[in-house]
Protein backbone atom coordinates (compact mmCIF):
# COMPACT_ATOMS: atom_id res chain seq x y z
CA UNK A 1 0.00 0.00 0.00
CA UNK A 2 1.26 3.34 -1.41
CA UNK A 3 -0.55 5.38 1.52
CA UNK A 4 1.10 2.98 4.25
CA UNK A 5 4.61 4.14 2.80
CA UNK A 6 3.96 7.73 2.83
CA UNK A 7 2.29 7.62 6.02
CA UNK A 8 5.78 6.40 7.10
CA UNK A 9 7.61 8.65 5.47
CA UNK A 10 5.54 11.70 7.40
CA UNK A 11 6.26 10.15 10.19
CA UNK A 12 10.14 10.24 10.05
CA UNK A 13 10.32 13.90 8.45
CA UNK A 14 12.10 16.01 11.08
CA UNK A 15 10.15 19.28 11.01
CA UNK A 16 12.34 21.15 12.87
CA UNK A 17 14.93 20.47 9.80
CA UNK A 18 12.33 21.64 7.37
CA UNK A 19 12.14 25.04 10.06
CA UNK A 20 15.09 25.97 9.64
CA UNK A 21 15.18 26.08 6.01
CA UNK A 22 12.08 28.28 5.84
CA UNK A 23 12.23 31.68 5.34
CA UNK A 24 8.94 32.68 7.59
CA UNK A 25 8.44 29.77 9.90
CA UNK A 26 4.93 30.83 10.36
CA UNK A 27 3.89 30.30 6.93
CA UNK A 28 5.95 26.97 6.57
CA UNK A 29 4.31 25.41 9.80
CA UNK A 30 1.15 26.42 8.13
CA UNK A 31 1.76 24.75 4.46
CA UNK A 32 3.25 22.08 6.73
CA UNK A 33 -0.62 21.49 8.37
CA UNK A 34 -1.97 21.90 5.26
CA UNK A 35 0.08 18.84 3.83
CA UNK A 36 -0.33 16.63 6.57
CA UNK A 37 -4.43 17.39 6.64
CA UNK A 38 -3.89 16.34 2.81
CA UNK A 39 -2.62 13.00 4.19
CA UNK A 40 -4.59 12.55 6.39
CA UNK A 41 -7.91 12.71 4.35
CA UNK A 42 -5.61 9.75 2.24
CA UNK A 43 -5.16 7.86 5.05
CA UNK A 44 -8.53 8.14 6.14
CA UNK A 45 -9.97 6.85 2.52
CA UNK A 46 -7.39 3.97 2.64
CA UNK A 47 -8.62 3.22 6.52
CA UNK A 48 -11.80 3.02 4.99
CA UNK A 49 -11.22 1.15 1.91
CA UNK A 50 -9.32 -1.44 4.49
CA UNK A 51 -11.94 -1.75 7.26
CA UNK A 52 -14.93 -2.47 4.36
CA UNK A 53 -12.60 -5.49 3.11
CA UNK A 54 -12.24 -6.61 6.67
CA UNK A 55 -16.24 -6.20 7.24
CA UNK A 56 -16.76 -8.08 3.44
CA UNK A 57 -14.24 -11.35 4.85
CA UNK A 58 -16.24 -11.29 8.08
CA UNK A 59 -19.81 -11.53 6.74
CA UNK A 60 -18.54 -14.04 4.08
CA UNK A 61 -17.00 -15.94 6.74
CA UNK A 62 -19.90 -16.16 8.88
CA UNK A 63 -22.23 -16.66 5.83
CA UNK A 64 -20.29 -19.78 5.06
CA UNK A 65 -20.09 -20.92 8.55
CA UNK A 66 -24.03 -20.60 9.05
CA UNK A 67 -24.18 -22.72 5.91
CA UNK A 68 -22.47 -25.20 7.23
CA UNK A 69 -24.14 -25.62 10.57
CA UNK A 70 -27.13 -25.82 8.43
CA UNK A 71 -25.84 -28.80 6.37
CA UNK A 72 -24.56 -30.60 9.61
CA UNK A 73 -28.52 -30.12 10.47
CA UNK A 74 -30.38 -31.22 7.29
CA UNK A 75 -27.64 -34.40 7.09
CA UNK A 76 -28.71 -35.42 10.66
CA UNK A 77 -32.45 -34.92 9.68
CA UNK A 78 -31.87 -37.42 6.95
CA UNK A 79 -29.89 -39.84 8.84
CA UNK A 80 -33.04 -39.53 11.60
CA UNK A 81 -35.36 -40.42 8.30
CA UNK A 82 -33.87 -42.93 7.11
CA UNK A 83 -32.26 -41.35 4.24
CA UNK A 84 -28.62 -42.01 4.28
CA UNK A 85 -27.86 -40.70 0.29
CA UNK A 86 -29.55 -37.61 1.27
CA UNK A 87 -27.05 -37.81 4.23
CA UNK A 88 -24.13 -38.13 2.24
CA UNK A 89 -25.22 -35.21 -0.16
CA UNK A 90 -25.52 -32.73 2.48
CA UNK A 91 -22.24 -34.07 3.98
CA UNK A 92 -20.25 -33.74 0.79
CA UNK A 93 -21.35 -29.95 0.27
CA UNK A 94 -20.30 -29.55 4.09
CA UNK A 95 -16.73 -30.95 3.34
CA UNK A 96 -16.95 -28.63 0.30
CA UNK A 97 -17.94 -25.52 2.54
CA UNK A 98 -15.49 -26.43 5.22
CA UNK A 99 -12.44 -25.96 3.15
CA UNK A 100 -14.02 -22.62 1.90
CA UNK A 101 -14.29 -21.61 5.56
CA UNK A 102 -10.22 -22.04 6.18
CA UNK A 103 -9.47 -19.58 3.17
CA UNK A 104 -12.47 -17.57 4.39
CA UNK A 105 -10.88 -17.22 7.57
CA UNK A 106 -7.26 -16.93 6.99
CA UNK A 107 -8.54 -14.03 4.17
CA UNK A 108 -10.06 -12.41 6.98
CA UNK A 109 -7.79 -13.01 10.04
CA UNK A 110 -5.28 -11.10 7.10
CA UNK A 111 -7.86 -8.25 6.32
CA UNK A 112 -8.73 -7.55 10.20
CA UNK A 113 -4.82 -7.25 10.78
CA UNK A 114 -4.39 -4.50 7.92
CA UNK A 115 -7.57 -2.70 9.49
CA UNK A 116 -6.25 -2.46 13.01
CA UNK A 117 -2.65 -1.16 11.24
CA UNK A 118 -4.14 1.46 9.23
CA UNK A 119 -6.56 2.70 12.15
CA UNK A 120 -3.89 2.46 14.43
CA UNK A 121 -1.93 4.91 12.10
CA UNK A 122 -5.21 7.33 11.47
CA UNK A 123 -5.12 7.47 15.23
CA UNK A 124 -1.72 8.51 15.43
CA UNK A 125 -1.86 10.96 12.22
CA UNK A 126 -4.76 12.72 14.13
CA UNK A 127 -3.01 12.98 17.75
CA UNK A 128 0.29 14.08 15.89
CA UNK A 129 -1.50 16.90 14.07
CA UNK A 130 -3.46 17.69 17.36
CA UNK A 131 0.01 18.07 19.07
CA UNK A 132 1.88 19.83 15.83
CA UNK A 133 -1.10 22.49 15.96
CA UNK A 134 -0.45 22.70 19.60
CA UNK A 135 3.32 23.36 18.82
CA UNK A 136 2.15 25.36 16.07
CA UNK A 137 1.16 28.41 18.16
CA UNK A 138 4.25 28.39 19.96
CA UNK A 139 6.58 28.54 17.17
CA UNK A 140 4.33 31.43 15.51
CA UNK A 141 4.57 33.16 19.49
CA UNK A 142 8.22 32.52 19.18
CA UNK A 143 8.09 34.06 15.69
CA UNK A 144 6.39 37.27 16.58
CA UNK A 145 8.91 37.61 19.86
CA UNK A 146 11.50 37.22 17.28
CA UNK A 147 10.38 40.08 14.52
CA UNK A 148 9.66 42.49 17.59
CA UNK A 149 13.08 41.96 18.48
CA UNK A 150 14.32 42.60 15.04
CA UNK A 151 12.08 45.80 14.92
CA UNK A 152 14.05 46.79 18.39
CA UNK A 153 17.05 45.88 17.07
CA UNK A 154 16.84 48.48 14.29
CA UNK A 155 15.15 51.01 16.30
CA UNK A 156 18.28 50.72 18.59
CA UNK A 157 20.57 51.37 15.81
CA UNK A 158 18.96 54.25 14.73
CA UNK A 159 19.15 55.60 17.98
CA UNK A 160 22.60 55.25 18.08
CA UNK A 161 23.24 57.07 15.03
CA UNK A 162 21.11 59.84 16.14
CA UNK A 163 23.34 60.09 19.50
CA UNK A 164 26.56 59.94 16.69
CA UNK A 165 24.80 62.91 15.29
CA UNK A 166 24.17 64.56 17.97
CA UNK A 167 28.12 63.72 19.78
CA UNK A 168 29.05 65.55 16.34
CA UNK A 169 26.73 68.67 16.84
CA UNK A 170 27.88 68.99 20.35
CA UNK A 171 31.68 68.73 18.82
CA UNK A 172 30.94 71.34 16.41
CA UNK A 173 29.61 73.59 18.99
CA UNK A 174 32.36 73.29 20.70
CA UNK A 175 34.84 73.99 18.22
CA UNK A 176 32.60 77.39 17.25
CA UNK A 177 32.86 78.58 20.77
CA UNK A 178 36.47 78.31 20.61
CA UNK A 179 36.52 79.73 17.29
CA UNK A 180 34.70 82.31 19.19
CA UNK A 181 36.89 82.78 21.92
CA UNK A 182 39.97 83.15 20.18
CA UNK A 183 38.70 86.07 17.69
CA UNK A 184 37.12 87.47 21.00
CA UNK A 185 40.83 87.06 22.54
CA UNK A 186 42.82 88.65 19.43
CA UNK A 187 40.51 91.77 19.30
CA UNK A 188 41.28 92.32 22.96
CA UNK A 189 45.31 91.96 22.10
CA UNK A 190 44.29 93.84 19.46
CA UNK A 191 42.82 96.72 21.14
CA UNK A 192 45.64 96.45 24.06
CA UNK A 193 48.59 96.97 21.15
CA UNK A 194 46.79 99.96 19.65
CA UNK A 195 46.28 101.71 22.84
CA UNK A 196 49.99 101.01 24.01
CA UNK A 197 51.40 102.67 20.64
CA UNK A 198 49.33 106.17 21.52
CA UNK A 199 50.52 106.38 25.33
CA UNK A 200 54.49 106.08 23.25
CA UNK A 201 53.74 108.49 21.08
CA UNK A 202 52.59 111.13 23.56
CA UNK A 203 55.18 110.60 25.83
CA UNK A 204 57.84 111.40 22.53
CA UNK A 205 55.61 114.17 22.20
CA UNK A 206 56.55 115.61 25.83
CA UNK A 207 60.25 114.14 25.49
CA UNK A 208 61.07 116.02 22.45
CA UNK A 209 62.95 119.32 23.34
CA UNK A 210 62.14 122.63 21.56
CA UNK A 211 64.46 124.78 19.78
CA UNK A 212 65.56 128.05 21.92
CA UNK A 213 63.83 130.12 19.04
CA UNK A 214 60.54 128.30 19.83
CA UNK A 215 61.67 128.92 23.80
CA UNK A 216 62.15 132.80 23.54
CA UNK A 217 58.60 132.79 21.49
CA UNK A 218 56.44 131.18 24.11
CA UNK A 219 58.04 133.39 26.94
CA UNK A 220 57.20 136.92 25.03
CA UNK A 221 53.78 135.03 24.42
CA UNK A 222 53.08 134.84 28.13
CA UNK A 223 54.67 138.47 28.68
CA UNK A 224 52.11 139.59 26.61
CA UNK A 225 49.23 137.59 28.25
CA UNK A 226 50.11 138.36 31.38
CA UNK A 227 51.59 134.83 32.61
Amino acid sequence: MGIIQRFADIMSANINALLDKAEDPAKMIDQYLRNLQDDLANVKEETATVMAEEKRCERELKECTAEIAKLQAYAEKAVLAGNDNDAKQFLMKKTALVEKQAGLQQAYEAAAANSSKMKQMYDKLCSDISTLNARKDAIKAKVAVAKTQEKINKIGSSIQGAADNLSAFDRMEARANQMLDKANAMAELNGVSTSETGVEDLMSKYDAQPSAAVEDELAALKAKLGK
